[in-house]
């Protein structure tokens, strides 16, 4: 509903309709002046819910984009406009009743990433049982109230967890048998240990801040034997894919909550991890929206 909002509200339709042949993501962003990069993303978004279509015949030799008869109904103009039904339900008058009045925020956001943690876990010790063979030690990078470090190591007792996070945030993180929990800055330093792992943290940030975070977590792990687990989500996979429609929902998501985060293809994660210092890396895919680099 955010992205179609945001749609209507920057006048894509009216572009893409007054434009005569397909219209490239550059012309596109041109004539609404905004950012290229991210019109893309949301581009991508609508192509892929059939709002728009992708058409390869512009003069540039490129992709461009033309109307559907989904998107000519968010033209603000015409009999079979709904435009202002779209914002109308989604206006903070409307959407006001749906929120909690004083929702302790931080709290829900521990909870909603423990049931993640929960799936996420499970999915990883089916699809990569020996990932953590031979490990002392893993400190969880942004762990926030330990769930994830909790599940791993009653699934593989032999490490010694280390749960790594903003202070206010391990405060509130219950205490647990095998599982340190350490405040700090993750831009600063991190716990040295035999492995880092790194869940749904680096897509709330930007290209050079999730370099800086790679970077001191491989300072931190042992140059011989050591290792950094990114469980994250990749987009731009096989079109059969049942989950590829949930990892372009959270690329809006990462749009709208935070300044520099996205969800990212396997190209840009290749890149961040190279410019980071590392020169071996593996992908592998589980079933859950995140897969394991």
């Amino acid at each position: 509903m955010a992205v179609v909002k945001c749609a209507i509200e920057l006048g894509i339709a009216e572009v893409v309709e007054s434009h005569e042949g397909p219209v490239t993501i550059s012309e596109l962003s041109s004539a609404l002046g905004c950012s290229q990069s991210s019109l893309y993303r949301i581009m991508r978004f609508l192509v892929h819910r059939k709002f728009f279509k992708e058409d390869h015949n512009t003069n540039q030799g490129s992709i461009g984009y033309v109307q559907t008869p989904m998107s000519r109904l968010l033209l603000r103009t015409g009999e079979k406009s709904m435009a202002a039904f779209v914002l109308l339900e989604s206006s903070p008058v409307m959407l006001a009743p749906w929120h909690a009045t004083n929702p302790a925020h931080s709290k829900l956001i521990n909870d909603a990433m423990a049931c993640d943690a929960r799936v996420a876990v499970a999915a990883i010790m089916d699809g990569c049982p020996d990932l953590f063979n031979g490990m002392d030690s893993l400190v969880d990078v942004g762990g926030g109230d330990g769930t994830t470090l909790r599940l791993l190591v009653k699934a593989c007792p032999w490490i010694r967890g280390i749960n790594f996070d903003l202070p206010h945030v391990v405060s509130e993180a219950p205490a647990c048998d095998g599982i340190e929990h350490i405040r700090g800055d993750m831009f600063v330093s991190v716990p040295k240990a035999d492995a880092m792992l790194l869940m749904w943290v680096l897509h709330d940030w930007g290209d050079d801040e999730c370099i800086n975070v790679l970077r001191k977590c491989k300072e931190a792990i042992p140059k011989d034997k050591g290792k950094v687990i990114i469980i994250e989500g990749v987009v731009e996979e096989e079109e059969e894919d049942k989950l590829k429609y949930v990892r372009l929902m959270l690329d809006m998501v990462m749009m709208a909550h935070t300044n520099t985060g996205k969800e990212r293809t396997s190209k840009e994660w290749i890149h961040l991890l190279i410019e980071a210092g590392f020169s071996r890396y593996t992908i592998k895919r589980i079933k859950a929206v995140q897969s394991i680099y």
